[in-house]
């Protein structure tokens, strides 16, 4: 066997990802080669990553999954894992994310998540590789959650979609003309659909601009609202109603105050020209 050495599976998220790999295959009979050729990945591979000494990725853990027969018992680690390493509070935000009946979203900066395109994204995530905030395999994997959370946008019965950005979102340019035109682009297809609204907080409101930091306000089924704000380092989950409609009151006033939908496309199709 390659490498073996003994894990205490409650050190880290990720030594109790590799104990449990290891377990689940020595059951099955299978050496660390035999594995990773059905999950088309090499043994040394597999025994870094029982070993704590390689992150799985989405796609390491869907494969090992099908191999071992285990459902989506990796998969469901992986994210666990992935989770752990997000603002507090956003876990359980993405939990009722993909149920909600209408998303009000507002960003500034940065064009939000789910309407971010993956060349945009992976703009975003390599410049934290570059900073050393992240590895390449991590940048790369974040990039594909951030794919797959956008499915909520078209499932069968898609959710109304608000979102409101503030100006800097599409003057600040991200990647090359290409990846910007392309985000723009995205933008303006979004802007067309039945299920959306899509403003601009243009400059000019000064301070009338009712939030400053990204808020995310999700209207489940059940007509409960809650909210998922946060800063640079933090995040917080609110479920309380008397913490949710004051933050519901200024996403209204911010509204209010925003370009028409009308005039944030246009705007939106004045910044395009200049990445023809």
């Amino acid at each position: 066997m390659v490498n073996r050495r003994d894990l205490d599976p409650d050190a880290s998220p990720q030594a109790a990802y590799g104990a449990r790999l290891r377990r689940m295959r020595e059951e099955r009979g299978l050496s660390q080669v035999e594995l990773g050729v059905q999950a088309e990945y090499s043994g040394t591979h597999i025994s870094q990553v029982e070993n704590a000494r390689k992150l799985p990725t989405l796609r390491f853990s869907r494969r090992v999954d099908l191999a071992l027969g285990t459902g989506d018992l990796f998969e469901r680690e992986w994210r666990e894992m992935t989770h752990g390493a997000l603002l507090e509070g956003y876990p359980e935000y993405l939990e009722h994310e993909g149920r909600a009946a209408e998303l009000r979203v507002f960003d500034t900066g940065i064009i939000p998540g789910l309407l971010q395109t993956p060349e945009y994204a992976q703009c975003l995530a390599d410049s934290k590789v570059r900073r050393g905030a992240m590895t390449q395999e991590q940048a790369d994997e974040l990039v594909e959650f951030l794919v797959e959370r956008q499915t909520t946008l078209v499932r069968p019965h898609p959710p109304t979609v608000m979102v409101v950005m503030d100006e800097s979102c599409i003057l600040r340019r991200v990647g090359g003309p290409g990846t910007m035109g392309a985000q723009l682009d995205r933008l303006l297809e979004f802007a067309e659909q039945p299920n959306t609204v899509l403003q601009i907080a243009s400059f000019e409101i000064g301070e009338r601009r009712a939030l400053y930091l990204p808020l995310y306000l999700l209207t489940l089924s059940d007509m409960t609202v809650i909210a998922y704000a946060e800063s640079q380092t933090r995040g917080h989950f609110e479920r309380d109603s008397v913490a949710v409609w004051p933050l519901l009151t200024a996403y209204h006033h911010l509204q209010a105050e925003a370009l028409s939908p009308a005039a944030s496309v246009a705007m939106i199709h004045e910044v395009r020209k200049g990445y023809q």
